[in-house]
């Protein structure tokens, strides 16, 4: 059972956000081209995505306005593939959640589900891009670049994505994860992304980089032409600052999951689980033996995808589940695993009895435990006791105190983290 007292601990990442956020973003589109290469008065659409990415609403308030002050008609459709359970309904909804609205941005919002085919790849890969943006004299995508949960490469999650899988839709989201199965998602990535960028369309991307403290970092347009080669050196760049646990445990609490944290609900290479769940999948980060994940972040609004990572749960989180919308996103992915829904019990307390048990050791008192609030937010974490061997003598992780372990009249625990992070 976790034990009386925890450490609290601090991770010291480096801090490299930027401070105008706004300012930072029309800096690097005045600079660019992208106005030279669309007809004079012409539609632009702007593909924006579904994560919890920092400062979105306001990077695509800086986008649009770019494009308005230079005499365009922009407007923003959603590059988020199967996500908002495929509906052009629930896609806009996403964007309205992160404050990306008609009103907020000063510009159109065309959410639809119909697409338009632009033939196969050399692969054998059917490429279809949103029939909206298509229409349009010319397209860029406002995307983050990051690691992607299921599979290490040069290209992982970013501008190529966005252009193949987010604007694929739900159509070309799931053709491409079924095909990925054959190829591998880095080159359905790489092959569909390069079709879409052979049409002419694509002007550019603005790629938007965050530190390990969920900051935005760092804000490059990228043009259409040398796109896919200067996504690797940025996404070289973002993997570097990539955060991690500071070490192994036996189980990892993770206060709340979702679909705005990670793609994966929890991100699959902090917890160490594979495509299909497997543990321990990245032998260069810590091992994490067990999960248990507490609620999801109201944010996902139901949507559990990756709550097959966890090993068990709580009966609230899975009364929370939206089923309609977690389905058809792992039916797009092709990972069924990912929804398998772990054992679940009435409070905290009763979880953690269980799942402790399960970890392989013989005295309750040698089991370690790391605590979270999520994935996104490892600058401060609660550690057992006897996990201060573990974390001494490291540069970047300090001991910052020692609590009594809070729990309410219920059995669940009280997170230490909800007020200060």
């Amino acid at each position: 059972m976790l034990p009386r007292r925890l450490l609290l601990v601090r991770q010291d990442f480096p801090d490299h956000g930027v401070v105008d956020v706004g300012a930072a973003a029309r800096r690097e589109l005045e600079a660019s081209d992208f106005a030279a290469r669309v007809r004079p008065g012409g539609r632009v659409a702007i593909g924006v995505g579904s994560r919890g990415i920092a400062n979105i609403a306001t990077i695509t308030r800086a986008v649009v306005e770019y494009w308005l002050t230079r005499g365009f008609d922009p407007f923003i459709v959603p590059a988020m593939g199967s996500h908002g359970a495929a509906t052009p309904e629930g896609q806009a909804d996403v964007l309205a959640r992160f404050g990306i609205t008609q009103a907020s941005m000063g510009c159109a919002v065309v959410s639809r589900a119909d697409v338009v085919s632009l033939g196969q790849t050399d692969d054998g890969i059917e490429v279809f891009v949103d029939a909206s943006a298509f229409a349009a004299d010319g397209v860029m995508v406002v995307s983050r670049v990051k690691w992607h949960t299921t599979f290490a490469g040069a290209i992982e999650s970013g501008l190529m994505k966005m252009l193949s899988i987010g604007m694929g839709k739900f159509a070309g989201a799931q053709k491409y994860h079924a095909h990925a199965q054959r190829l591998g998602l880095e080159q359905v990535i790489r092959s569909v992304g390069r079709r879409v960028l052979a049409s002419g369309k694509v002007v550019g991307g603005l790629a938007i980089v965050e530190d390990a403290h969920h900051h935005t970092a760092k804000i490059e347009a990228v043009p259409a032409a040398g796109l896919e080669l200067r996504e690797e050196a940025i996404l070289a760049l973002a993997k570097s600052w990539m955060p991690a646990l500071p070490c192994d445990v036996d189980v990892l609490i993770v206060d709340e999951m979702g679909k705005n944290i990670s793609g994966t609900g929890m991100d699959a290479k902090v917890v160490n689980r594979g495509p299909a769940c497997e543990y321990d999948a990245w032998p260069s980060l810590p091992s994490v033996r067990r999960i248990f994940v507490r609620d999801l972040d109201p944010q996902t609004h139901g949507n559990a995808l990756g709550i097959g990572l966890a090993d068990v749960t709580t009966d609230r989180l899975v009364s929370g589940i939206d089923w309609e919308s977690t389905r058809v996103n792992a039916l797009s992915s092709g990972i069924p695993s990912r929804i398998r829904v772990p054992a679940h019990f009435r409070t905290d307390r009763e979880s953690l009895a269980w799942v402790a048990a399960t970890v392989g050791k013989i005295d309750p008192e040698h089991v370690t435990y790391g605590w979270i609030r999520n994935t996104l937010a490892l600058d401060r974490l609660a550690i057992s006791g006897n996990l201060r061997p573990a974390v001494a003598g490291r540069p970047n992780v300090r001991v910052e105190d020692e609590i009594d372990v809070p729990w309410d009249a219920s059995g669940n625990l009280v997170s230490p983290f909800k007020t200060s992070l």
